[in-house]
């Protein structure tokens, strides 16, 4: 089963948390902490998998998880990290975020590993917490919670040349003449429901690959007939040829099949009506009317594109079609063609510096990455504990912020889950 498309949820593995140990040995009376770090969560990898040349295996597991960081202990002793979760996908995987549709990773090379996201990182014992005035800390940091996201796995065929046009109009049969592919071909709508590969080699050695991709109609870039699945696979070309049925049998006139395809890939991708195309008038050789290549051929002036006339069927004008196709090649770049520049690394939140301060009434609700930092290292229950996150709030800039903003004795400060009352 071919499968081009995937919606899962990937989830990095959160730190395990310090340690709040002292040491207990038969002839120390008063041993210093000695509690462990916790270890790293595992981070997410998408890897290129050789074997792999669809994304069915994803519509059976929609969740990947990687492994928790253990927890410290005592003696120092740091918690195993989480192993990384390495997802494979088959060559020409984007990975895009669900809800923004924003490019995390293009995996079009060979061997190519990307990190999508990081583990959370292992909280600190409470021994990184002794001071000379702070002997015997009775707090350490909770580990970081991994990151969970919704992502979209859309693979897109690698090919030189892609054929578009309607149904029916020859491609199949292009295909199998001038590659080895061997495509269902019969003569009614839609033969073609998956995408083909083939390689091309010309008389002169050249080798090129080539995608048939389903017929495409109108409406095709808003889903109707499988559209936008057929259409995703047009992305990675660099060369279009657009076959277009000049016989007349099916009362199909071939200038408004052109302005409809190329409507329907401006729709779709705004690049892809701009990519250089080759008109391919298929099937002169049951040509009824003369009038409808040569209206045809005026389209292609008015363009700018080359028009080519042949059959496929009886092989005629071929050869002189590959060969343009060939030198075409030389001369277009293999640039990249996903928009690599929307792509986003995601991180795991690091700023000591930000908080917000939320007022309603007497209600202060201090809130932000920092504030989450502090709060992980922080035991409510124990006196030196509350004392270092006081001071903690203070060298962070709260108490300033919430006098700036009026607090008044006996208001009410929520951190997180917790409510403290103010005093002067």
């Amino acid at each position: 089963m071919f499968t081009d498309y995937a919606k899962v949820i990937i989830k990095s593995g959160d730190g395990g948390n310090g340690a709040i140990t002292f040491r207990r040995e038969k002839y120390v009376a008063a041993g210093g902490p000695d509690g462990g770090d916790g270890g790293n969560g595992g981070s997410i990898y998408f890897v290129v998998d050789p074997d792999a040349n669809t994304l069915v295996d994803f519509r059976y597991k929609k969740k990947f998880k990687a492994e928790n960081g253990q927890n410290g202990s005592g003696n120092r002793c740091y918690g195993k990290s989480g192993q990384d979760l390495y997802v494979k996908v088959p060559r020409g995987t984007v990975v895009k975020e669900a809800k923004t549709g924003k490019v995390l990773a293009d995996l079009s090379e060979e061997g190519q590993k990307e990190l999508i996201l990081p583990g959370g990182r292992g909280g600190k014992g409470n021994s990184h917490f002794a001071t000379s005035t702070r002997q015997a800390p009775r707090f350490a940091q909770d580990g970081e919670k991994g990151i969970e996201l919704e992502v979209i796995l859309e693979l897109k065929l690698l090919a030189d040349v892609g054929l578009i046009g309607f149904p029916n109009v020859g491609k199949s049969t292009f295909l199998s003449i001038v590659t080895s592919a061997t495509p269902k071909i019969a003569d009614y709508h839609f033969t073609t429901i998956i995408p083909n590969l083939g390689v091309a080699k010309t008389e002169y050695g050249d080798s090129f690959v080539i995608a048939d991709i389903p017929g495409l109609i109108e409406g095709a870039s808003e889903g109707i007939g499988l559209g936008i699945q057929f259409l995703r696979h047009v992305e990675r070309t660099r060369l279009l040829l657009h076959f277009i049925d000049v016989s007349g049998q099916e009362g199909r006139n071939p200038v408004e099949d052109f302005y409809v395809i190329q409507e329907e890939l401006k729709k779709y991708n705004e690049k892809l009506s701009k990519r250089e195309q080759i008109i391919v008038a298929n099937k002169i050789d049951i040509m009824q009317d003369e009038e409808l290549y040569r209206s045809l051929e005026k389209v292609a002036q008015k363009e700018n594109m080359k028009i080519f006339k042949i059959s496929a069927a009886s092989r005629q004008g071929i050869d002189e079609l590959m060969k343009f196709v060939a030198e075409e090649l030389k001369k277009l770049p293999k640039e990249e063609l996903i928009d690599v520049e929307e792509k986003v690394v995601y991180t795991l939140k690091d700023d000591d510096k930000k908080f917000d301060v939320e007022v309603k009434g007497h209600e202060y609700t201090v809130t932000g990455p920092a504030i989450e930092k502090i709060m992980r290292k922080v035991n409510i229950q124990d006196r030196e504990s509350m004392h270092y996150l006081q001071k903690s709030l203070y060298m962070l800039g709260v108490d300033e912020k919430l006098r700036n903003l009026g607090i008044k004795e006996g208001d009410t400060v929520k951190i997180l889950d917790w409510e403290f009352e103010w005093y002067n």
